[in-house]
């Protein structure tokens, strides 16, 4: 135990953000460079090392957190990053952008505030980049057999790097022109620089995994030819097929998917545009969906300069603490968040349902119609006389994903089985009904948490090195039952 009175002599401590006047007006990271290593000794050893770390169960990757907590304690960075990289390939990915399941669980946060496991995570993984501890890791030897993974997001470079180093010549397909999938286009750049994403895949590069960008499959290449070619194929592919909503109006221009609009920003500090396409400068922007990809919203607005920023969500506002009844320690809860995009301005209006859009006699959407709703049965249910209207120039769609695209033909081409949600059908093993071809991620899962994502990449890479090899060392966090608290 790092601090036997630790969780006595210390409170909370984050991140500390850097002023909303000043971030607005840029895209990096909104926390202050160099603000958590100071206070992050005395954070770690708030861990009581509980007899039965729930924390473990709250991450759907089992991080072992008492014990790098220790490392960290002690600042003995090496050793806190070769435990930290024990269980998770990208701990800088979660680290900026988990919503800390193991906070949750953490036993301390029963009658306290919980250990800043988030920020004691993201402190090791930049102390073992900043020292030179993280370094390649190539096969001692080749096995001679070739995986196809498609899909360059958490899932399928998790699932990459595990293969790779199980000795199997591994290429990773991605559809877009640069590697990173939805952490590249889908996460804006002051939630996490796209620098890290770039060293990963330099670090995945040197131990020999390969990639082949702007191919989609079943487009660019037939999935029945990238079978012929590959001894396994492992399936990454997201659940990109985005919730629409079918509302008088909707065909008005201004009005975009989240992940129409979230990605041109990405392009713009990549150096492929000037300016976005799509932009909230000087606009009138309705957000519509209350979770993260809202609030991404939400923040890219601000940033381009937006007259106001209004997001809607249509379950009512969240409790601000756990219920004991309804959300027991240690559940994930849902509760009342303020994010980093929230904490620089907008509104938020709770139980409303947009009825129609207005729009002016160009085409241009101008106006939004809504109403407050209430719960009937389970069932969002329109109060008489609440409707309103609010002004709307651009308006974004970030109300999740139905499952995976089916439009370039890939599930058709493989002649995949999906299950009664719409994702592709895998067993325990994470084998698709197609011999040979797995699944791994939101195309398998629906959509989810980054921290499931990589569990399940790892865990698909040990069913695919068992099919190679007859046997795996590979470690498998999960199975695709696996629910855990963060469901």
């Amino acid at each position: 135990m790092a601090d036997p009175k630790g969780f006595l002599n210390h409170g909370r401590e984050v991140a500390e953000s850097r002023p909303v006047q000043e971030r607005v007006q840029d895209w990096n990271e909104v926390y202050v460079p160099g603000s958590l290593l100071p206070i992050i000794s005395k954070q770690a050893s708030r861990c009581m090392d509980c007899g039965i770390p729930f924390c473990h169960n709250g991450c759907p990757l089992g991080n072992l957190i008492p014990e790098w907590n220790d490392y960290a304690y002690r600042e003995d960075w090496a050793a806190a990053s070769d435990r930290l990289h024990a269980t998770n390939n990208f701990p800088e990915f979660t680290g900026r952008l988990c919503p800390a399941p193991c906070e949750s669980a953490c036993v301390l946060g029963i009658n306290q505030s919980p250990v800043t496991i988030k920020n004691v995570e993201v402190s090791i993984i930049d102390k073992a980049w900043e020292t030179g501890d993280v370094a390649p890791q190539a096969p001692e030897r080749l096995s001679g057999k070739t995986v196809a993974v498609v899909g360059s997001g958490p899932a399928g470079l998790a699932a990459a790097q595990q293969l790779t180093r199980a000795g199997h010549t591994v290429a990773v397909y991605e559809r877009a022109d640069r590697v990173g999938g939805l952490l590249r286009y889908g996460i804006p750049e002051f939630k996490m620089e796209k620098r890290h994403i770039n060293r990963r895949i330099e670090q995945m590069r040197a131990e020999g995994t390969r990639f082949r960008t702007g191919i989609e499959i079943g487009r660019d290449l037939k999935a029945t030819d990238l079978k012929k070619r590959y001894d396994a194929v492992v399936l990454a592919v997201g659940a990109t097929a985005a919730r629409d909503l079918p509302v008088p109006g909707r065909e008005l221009a201004g009005i975009h998917q989240a992940m129409e609009y979230l990605p041109l920003s990405n392009k713009v500090q990549e150096g492929d545009y000037v300016a976005p396409p799509i932009s909230a400068e000087g606009k009138h922007v309705v957000v519509i969906g209350g979770g993260d990809t809202g609030a991404d919203c939400v923040g890219t607005a601000h940033r381009q300069g937006a007259a106001s920023v209004t997001q809607l969500e249509i379950m009512p506002r969240p409790n601000d603490d756990r219920h004991p009844t309804d959300q027991p320690w240690p559940t994930f809860p849902i509760l009342y968040k303020v994010t980093s995009a929230h904490e620089e301005g907008g509104e938020r209006i709770y139980s409303a349902s947009t009825t129609r859009f207005e729009g002016d006699e160009d085409g241009n959407v101008q106006w939004l119609h809504l109403a407050e709703v209430e719960f009937v049965d389970g069932r969002p249910t329109q109060k008489p006389g609440t409707d309103r209207r609010i002004p709307a120039q651009l308006v974004t769609l970030a109300m999740g994903f139905t499952g995976t695209d089916r439009e370039n033909g890939l599930v058709e081409q493989f002649g995949l089985e999906l299950d009664e949600r719409g994702n592709i059908a895998r067993d325990a093993d994470f084998r698709t009904n197609v011999p040979g071809v797995f699944v791994a991620g939101d195309a398998g899962r629906g959509q989810s948490l980054i921290v499931w994502a990589i569990a399940e990449g790892r865990s698909a890479a040990r069913g695919v090195d068992h099919h190679l090899a007859g046997a795996s060392a590979l470690p498998a966090p999960i199975r695709p039952t696996d629910r855990s608290l963060t469901a």
